[in-house]
């Protein structure tokens, strides 16, 4: 039975460790910060247009990727809240309008 080889144990062996969970969650924090910038996008381009039932709808789903970043950690709380705060205050000025 072919089994994997065997690491020496030393202090380097939990640095690969910290190295591969790194890299999981690098690439993590990528795909849901991406994910926030599209929908962001999407909401101010709907701006853009002067079309506030777009907006809307695109403002949704920008505040639910914005709060799966936050809630996976790759964006500070802060940061979430502020995003939501300022893209919410230009769909509310648009649909003033």
């Amino acid at each position: 039975m072919a089994s994997m080889a065997k690491l020496k144990t030393g202090r380097h062996t939990s640095a690969i460790k910290a190295a591969r969970q790194a890299e999981k969650r690098q690439i993590r924090n990528r795909a849901t910060k991406k994910a926030t910038r599209e929908t962001t996008k999407a909401v101010l381009q709907a701006i853009e247009k002067k079309d506030a039932t777009e907006a809307q709808k695109t403002l949704k789903s920008a505040v639910s990727a914005i709060d799966k970043a936050q809630k996976k950690g790759s964006v500070h709380w802060k940061t979430a809240a502020r995003r939501k705060s300022r893209l919410a205050s230009r769909v509310a000025q648009l649909a003033a309008k």
